[in-house]
C-alpha cells in the first residue's frame, strides 16, 4: 500500500463590493465592475464573475437568518472558503483546497479530503491579517476612495496583495497565526532603564518623533505604541523588513572586530528606511507611511527604522512633518555611540541567561500567550516566520488550534486535555487572559502524571506569571 499527500493550497483570493456593479433592475451591466481585486489573474472573467456571484448569493441568503452576524466560512467536500467584511459593503474572500491523501491499494487509487486538517480559526486569522497589513500602509479602502478614486484603490490592491500572497506559507500556518503575538525580551532593571532614558531623550530632542519602538534580535524591549498597532508593525518588521536586511549585516559579522569590517564604514549602524548610505545620499530615500488605528482615530506616521548590530529602533514621525537629510544625519550622530553601549549591555545580559534546553522527543513543548499585551513565548516554534520549523508534529498543533476554539466555551478560566492516537498529550490552561498550551509525548503516562508534569512546567516556565487558582 502506498500513498501521496497534498498540502493545503491557495485557490483564490478576491475583494469585491456589490455597490460598484450593475444596479438592480438594469437589464445589462458589467458584473466585473464589482470585482476590485482577483487572484489568480489567470482565471478567466467568467470564472471570476461566477465565483463572486456565488459569494454574493451566500452572503445575502445567510443575512436573512442572522443579520447581525455575517457569514464567516463555507465548507464543501473539496474546498474551504472564508469571508471577511472589514468595511461596509467590502468583502474579502479566501478560497483554499483541502489537504489530500491519495491511497493506492491493490492497483486501486482512492483520494481522501482531510476536512478536519483545515481549521477555520487559523485561516480566518490569516485572512484578517492580510487586510490589516494592507490597511497599515494604505489606510482603509474607503479612505482611498474618498481621497483618490476607484482606479487608485484597484492599483494599490494589485501591487500589495499580489506580493503579499506570494509571501504567505499557507500550509505552515497554525495557532501562532491566531495569536498574531509579539515576542518580548525581559531585561534587568538597569539595562531597561538605560533604554527608556535613551528613548525619552530622543523623543524630547526631536519632538516630531511621536513614538519609538526598540527591538533586539526580533524581540521587543520597548514600544510606545498600543499593542494592537504594534502587532502589525511587528509582523511587518519580523516577516519582511528585517530578514531582507540581515544578510547585509551578517557580511561583517554580528560584532565588528577589525577595521576591515563593513560596519566601520557604516559606523555600526544605518537607516533601513530612509537614506541607507548617509555619506553618499542626495535625498532621504524611501520612507514608508503607516496608518495606526488603536486610539479611536486614524493617525499617519513616517516609519523610520534604524539598525545597529542586533538592535532595531523604529521612529514614528508625525505624517505632516517634512523630513530632511540633515535630520537623518543628526539622528545618526546621536544614536550611534549610545546604541553601541546599550547593545553591549543587552548582549552581556542575554549571554548570562542562555540555558541550552534538552531536545529529546520526551521534552515537554509549550506555547504561552498573554492577551493583554499580545506577548507570546514558544518552544514549539524554532522561528516566528511560519517556515514549518517546529518541534512537535502537526497533529498536536492542530489539536491546540481546536482547543483555542473550544476554550472560549469554558469561560475565563479552564483546563483542557487531549490524548492523541500517537501517544501525544496536549494540555491547555486559560486564566486571567493568559493561555498556556503544552505538548508531551509519554507512552505510559497517566492523567495524574501528566497533571503533575504540567504543574511543574507552570512553575518553571511561568514563574511570577499570575494564574487564578483552579
Amino acid at each position: 500500500m502506498g500513498g501521496m499527500n497534498k498540502e493545503i493550497e491557495l485557490q483564490s483570493f478576491f475583494i469585491f463590493n456589490s455597490a460598484f456593479g450593475p444596479k438592480e433592475g438594469d437589464l445589462e451591466g458589467d458584473q466585473l465592475k464589482k470585482i476590485l481585486y482577483y487572484y489568480p489573474s489567470t482565471d478567466n472573467t467568467r470564472v471570476q464573475e461566477d465565483n463572486v456571484g456565488l459569494v454574493e448569493g451566500i452572503v445575502q441568503f445567510t443575512q436573512t437568518f442572522n443579520p447581525s452576524s455575517p457569514v464567516s466560512s463555507l465548507h464543501t467536500s473539496k474546498l474551504r472558503q472564508l469571508y471577511f467584511q472589514p468595511e461596509p459593503d467590502f468583502w474579502v474572500v479566501l478560497t483554499l483546497t483541502l489537504p489530500i491523501v491519495t491511497k493506492v491499494k491493490e492497483n486501486a487509487t482512492s483520494v481522501e479530503y482531510l476536512e478536519e486538517d483545515l481549521q477555520d480559526n487559523v485561516y480566518e486569522a490569516a485572512l484578517k491579517q492580510a487586510y490589516y497589513m494592507y490597511r497599515l500602509f494604505w489606510g482603509t479602502f474607503q479612505n482611498t476612495l474618498d481621497k483618490n478614486d476607484l482606479d487608485t484603490l484597484k492599483l494599490r490592491m494589485e501591487i500589495f496583495f499580489t506580493a503579499y500572497l506570494k509571501s504567505i506559507k499557507i500550509s505552515n500556518l497554525d495557532i501562532l497565526t491566531i495569536f498574531g503575538g509579539i515576542q518580548y525580551l525581559p531585561l534587568d532593571r538597569q539595562t531597561f532603564l538605560n533604554i527608556q532614558c535613551f528613548v525619552n531623550f530622543i523623543e524630547s530632542k526631536w519632538n516630531y518623533i511621536a513614538h519609538t519602538a526598540f527591538l533586539y534580535n526580533e524581540h521587543i524591549i520597548w514600544s510606545g505604541l498600543e499593542p494592537n498597532d504594534m502587532q502589525m508593525i511587528y509582523q511587518y518588521l519580523t516577516g519582511t523588513l528585517l530578514p531582507a536586511n540581515v544578510e547585509t549585516e551578517l557580511q561583517g559579522g554580528s560584532m565588528p572586530r577589525n577595521t576591515a569590517s563593513p560596519f566601520i564604514s557604516l559606523h555600526h549602524g544605518r537607516f533601513i528606511t530612509g537614506p541607507t548610505n548617509l555619506k553618499q545620499a542626495k535625498t532621504i530615500g524611501k520612507v514608508p507611511k503607516v496608518y495606526l488605528f488603536s486610539q479611536g482615530q486614524v493617525r499617519e506616521y513616517h516609519l523610520v527604522v534604524y539598525r545597529a548590530l542586533s538592535a532595531t529602533v523604529c521612529f514614528f514621525i508625525e505624517g505632516k512633518t517634512e523630513l530632511a537629510l540633515n535630520d537623518f544625519k543628526a539622528l545618526d550622530e546621536f544614536i550611534n555611540p549610545k546604541l553601541s553601549s546599550i547593545v553591549n549591555d543587552i548582549a552581556e545580559y542575554c549571554s548570562k541567561q542562555v540555558v541550552t534546553p534538552s531536545s529529546t522527543p520526551e521534552t515537554p513543548k509549550f506555547i504561552y500567550f498573554n492577551k493583554l499585551n499580545l506577548a507570546y513565548k514558544s518552544s514549539v516554534h524554532l522561528d516566528n516566520k511560519h517556515t514549518g520549523n517546529v518541534t512537535c508534529n502537526k497533529d498536536s498543533l492542530r489539536v491546540m488550534s481546536d482547543m483555542k476554539h473550544t476554550n472560549s466555551y469554558l469561560g475565563l478560566d479552564g483546563e483542557n486535555i487531549v490524548k492523541t492516537t500517537n501517544d501525544y498529550w496536549v494540555f491547555s490552561k486559560t486564566s486571567n487572559l493568559r493561555e498556556f498550551y503544552i505538548v508531551l509525548q509519554q507512552k505510559n503516562a497517566s492523567l495524574i502524571g501528566i497533571s503533575e508534569e504540567v504543574k511543574r512546567l507552570c512553575e518553571t516556565e511561568l514563574d511570577r506569571i499570575f494564574f487564578h487558582p483552579m
